[in-house]
């Protein structure tokens, strides 16, 4: 297996004969199957989750393997597909509940934030709830209102529901089998702009990869890019295009929002002395102005220049026709990494 991926990430070294290539989907389905067949308490619901296979077929062919009690058909009813998952998981199954798309969470908040971020709280500790609402999220698939939202940011201010987003194949098996394993709810926010974008090895065999833990996807030592998600690739991309200025740009993958792994985001800024925060969320009151002002309050003296942040704009997400200008995109990465480095 190639020691690197495209983009200069460094791949997990782990033998070809023991790998499939497979696209996040793929491995977003592969780590549910692996659970599923490994605990009889792991199952499956949501909104055509079963026989469809799920809208962007994540869950294509559990049905068959596992039956209808464990891969649930629901009706379309966010907020009781969130509620019977907590039930569930307070009474000792882990549920994995599906969320079409993050804009249609809404009628479910009530339930996410009154009752599974608080259960263990409320109970002292005699009640939990070990269960992941899987979440596709972003744009760039060209879908109606709705269907392209970014607002983890609502969800980090919540105490008690770990918030976790992969960029890449083996990043999502990993993730996603820690987060069914985790005795505490975990939103599990997919990048569908790159469900099927690329593949990458992914062993067969189970592990999994810690939730509270960033990774180091490119190594640099003139800026550091902060990115999660599909914003990771952008990264990558602009990384791969700054070194043709000999520019070396560390790109830093958080995978976990809540909890945060601040000290691999301080260690790169502290090395590198400029950062750029980039998400396709709305900007004011993004993720990643909460990252700034981390890095402005332990990393002052490292900084070169202030930080800067390539985000969404603070309109609602645009039609199809142009949310190539609202999503961030390499050249407006490349122009702040310009601006950081000329300040």
């Amino acid at each position: 297996m190639s020691a690197r991926a495209a983009g200069g990430r460094a791949l997990h070294a782990v033998p070809e004969s023991t790998t499939d290539k497979l696209t996040i989907a793929q491995a977003v389905r592969d780590a549910m199957a692996g659970e599923m067949e490994r605990d009889e308490r792991v199952l499956v619901l949501g909104e055509d989750v079963g026989v469809d296979g799920g809208v962007f077929r994540a869950t294509e062919g559990l049905i068959e393997r596992f039956g209808p009690q464990r891969v649930i058909d629901t009706p379309l009813a966010e907020s009781s597909i969130i509620g019977m998952s907590i039930g569930l998981a307070a009474t000792g199954f882990r549920p994995i509940a599906e969320i079409q798309f993050m804009g249609f969470v809404y009628p479910a908040v009530n339930q996410l934030f009154a009752h599974a971020a608080r259960l263990r709280n409320r109970t002292r500790g005699n009640l939990s709830v070990p269960m992941v609402v899987r979440m596709p999220y972003g744009g760039g698939i060209h879908p109606p209102e709705h269907h392209s939202e970014s607002y983890e940011a609502m969800f980090l201010n919540t105490p008690g529901i770990k918030v976790v987003v992969p960029s890449n194949p083996y990043d999502a098996k990993g993730l996603l089998t820690a987060a069914i394993r985790d005795p505490d709810p975990v939103l599990f926010m997919e990048p569908k702009r790159i469900y099927r974008a690329f593949r990458e090895p992914v062993p067969r065999d189970g592990y999994t990869v810690p939730i509270g833990k960033a990774a180091i996807a490119r190594e640099g030592e003139d800026v550091s890019l902060i990115a999660w998600g599909a914003m990771v690739r952008v990264c990558l991309d602009a990384a791969e295009v700054l070194t043709r200025s000999d520019v070396a740009a560390e790109v830093v993958d958080l995978r976990s929002l809540n909890p945060l792994d601040r000290e691999t985001v301080l260690a790169s800024v502290a090395k590198t002395g400029r950062a750029v925060v980039v998400h396709e969320a709305p900007r004011t009151a993004g993720f990643g102005a909460e990252i700034a002002a981390q890095i402005g309050e332990h990393a002052l003296l490292q900084l070169e220049a202030p930080v800067r942040r390539v985000a969404g704009f603070d309109t609602v997400f645009p039609l199809a026709r142009s949310e190539q200008y609202y999503l961030p995109s390499r050249e407006r990465v490349i122009d702040a990494v310009q601006r950081v480095l000329s300040y």
